[in-house]
């Protein structure tokens, strides 16, 4: 059992969990990832590592209340427990050691470049910071992205703050003005992939991480298939981070598809079952 020490809510229906997790905590390297179970019935759901604290024995999760298993996730307080906390899964990012590097976060994924952009900058390395959502509200850990950057730009595609439009414009800005050595871009798949197709004629390197459907996150249900410069991977063994132009972001869509139908039938069973408890109340 896995005790939340503190919950915050950073923007509506995204909170940032500290769990307790020391041994995870200890070993835990940028780019890997945990999978949670909440309780005996719950499904098992990787999250991206926000951060982590090894003397105080606990990670930082920030989780997006989308699916049935987030929504209950979200609904946790500090106290409560969590099951099952497995990890850390996945590689540590190996980027290119050398040159400026560009983190690039839409939505969650503003959290999940962070370990990548601390370690970059404690090693000496010029870190630029782009921040992506559709509204200022949804803007997610811009002080603490502007703490460890050089520069950060935001953008909302309403333009209620920062940059209007999205983060190939922010993007655009910085490549137009100088030499980058790497970027990493981690977030929806239409932003990760906008983010490599502009990159990919200038040859910079470019790492997306492959949110892929995961179960157990040892490469060993094979559900994250992916394929990257025509082999299949494993997102949860081989990634989940990648060469971005080389993904088969087609194939990746279709698959993140396959239990829409199912996630939707759990959804409404919820809801039902929700309902009959406050009538019983």
């Amino acid at each position: 059992m896995h005790r939340i020490v503190r919950k915050e809510m950073v923007a509506p229906n995204t909170a940032m969990f500290h769990v307790e997790a020391p041994w995870i905590a200890r070993k835990a390297k940028p780019g890997q990832f945990i999978i949670v179970r909440l309780d005996e019935m719950g499904e098992r759901i990787p999250l991206s590592l926000s951060g982590w604290d090894p003397v105080a024995g606990t990670l930082r999760l920030i989780v997006q209340a989308v699916g049935y298993t987030t929504m209950k996730m979200v609904a946790l307080n500090e106290g409560d427990f969590i099951l099952d906390v497995a990890g850390p899964l996945g590689a540590h990012t190996h980027l290119p050691p050398e040159g400026t590097l560009v983190v690039i976060g839409g939505g969650y994924g503003a959290g999940a470049v962070l370990p990548n952009a601390h370690e970059a900058k404690s090693g000496g390395r010029r870190v630029l910071g782009i921040i992506g959502a559709r509204t200022k509200e949804l803007v997610l850990m811009e002080q603490e992205m502007r703490a460890i950057c050089d520069e950060t730009f935001i953008t909302t595609d309403d333009g209620s703050y920062g940059i209007t439009g999205v983060v190939t414009d922010a993007l655009k800005i910085i490549l137009d003005r100088e030499k980058v050595g790497a970027i990493l871009a981690v977030g929806p798949v239409p932003m990760m992939r906008a983010v490599s197709d502009m990159t990919k004629p200038m040859a910079i390197p470019t790492l997306v991480s492959l949110n892929a459907i995961m179960v157990d996150g040892t490469g060993m249900c094979g559900g994250c298939r992916v394929v990257v410069g025509g082999e299949t991977k494993f997102a949860c063994f081989d990634g989940p981070d990648f060469d971005g132009h080389v993904v088969d972001y087609d194939l990746l869509v279709r698959r993140q598809k396959m239990y829409k139908p199912q996630e939707a039938q759990a959804l409404e069973h919820a809801c039902k079952i929700d309902q009959q408890v406050r009538a019983l109340r």
